[in-house]
């Protein structure tokens, strides 16, 4: 992470979601002793297929920064009434949303979005501000979702695995945990068997066997950095079958999930599989997106 985090910034568009995930993102700064900075930019100005999109933009981008000032006070307000001794400055700026916020994850220690459904066709729109932010933002990217307006003593969860972004997921699970006092569920997924007609593995194999190998192997690198947080009641779970579908069989009494995006490429990150945007579209939970440090 670079830059100074010690700031948590939520953009805000004047959606009743917004002031929720405002709200939210004031109890999380309080309770990690950040500030808060609310932020609103203007939509980006895509393409436009017909001339009704255009002038329905057009209109939307007008209302957007003639209401700017009205919607960084509401939400601030908000955040205030609730967070009393917390440092709360908005900004407005004429750019567009998602280049402000990426911006601001250059120095910010988290960037918080409303929620929103992520639909197969907003999953293939580049311009997306949550997927341009969860897949380029250099400091993990907090998507706001359910009707949680502060932290609770739910459990977080983590999907781990032994790459880059699965311990960067790991880790920021750790802090989450540690500084809400909260317990973590370390969650891998792996293959049970192979898919039809592959002869990687042989046909008998000591499955046992191989599933033990798999658990220690979940334990080893959860004890890594365990021994940081070590007040952290932690528990681990081996499960088969996909890891977003190992991850939302866990939310239930879970608070947060924190997954690793392997890449900042726009392209690649937001193809339809990827665990990150299957949580994005259907997880009730606040969904935390994080990257590997760059090298």
């Amino acid at each position: 992470m670079t830059g100074n985090p010690d700031t948590v910034v939520v953009g805000v568009d004047g959606s009743d979601s917004a002031i929720a995930a405002a709200r939210w993102a004031g109890a999380l700064a309080a309770r990690f002793g950040l500030s808060l900075q609310v932020v609103h930019g203007v939509p980006r100005l895509g393409r436009n297929l017909t001339e009704a999109a255009a002038v329905f933009q057009a209109a939307s981008m007008q209302y957007q920064s003639e209401n700017a000032d009205a919607f960084l006070k509401s939400a601030a307000d908000a955040v205030r009434c609730e967070q009393r001794g917390l440092v709360v400055t908005t900004a407005a700026s004429s750019d567009p949303i998602d280049d402000v916020l990426f911006e601001a994850s250059k120095h910010a220690r988290f960037i918080v979005l409303g929620g929103m459904d992520i639909s197969p066709a907003a999953a293939v729109l580049l311009g997306s501000t949550t997927l341009k932010l969860t897949t380029e933002a250099i400091c993990p990217v907090i998507v706001w979702r359910g009707d949680r307006t502060s932290p609770n003593s739910d459990a977080v969860v983590v999907g781990v695995d032994d790459t880059p972004a699965g311990r960067a997921a790991l880790a920021t699970g750790f802090v989450f945990a540690a500084q809400l006092g909260v317990a973590l569920r370390a969650v891998h997924s792996w293959a049970l068997r192979r898919p039809p007609g592959t002869t990687v593995l042989p046909t008998l194999m000591d499955w046992d066997a191989v599933e033990a190998l798999q658990f220690v192997a979940l334990t080893e690198l959860v004890d890594e950095y365990h021994r940081d947080h070590r007040g952290v009641d932690v528990t681990c779970f081996l499960e088969s079958g996909t890891a977003a579908g190992a991850l939302l069989r866990h939310l239930e009494h879970a608070q947060l999930v924190v997954v690793g995006n392997r890449g900042r490429a726009a392209l690649a990150a937001a193809a339809l599989g990827s665990t990150s945007l299957n949580l994005l579209h259907h997880s009730p939970i606040p969904v935390v997106v994080c990257h590997p440090d760059p090298p």
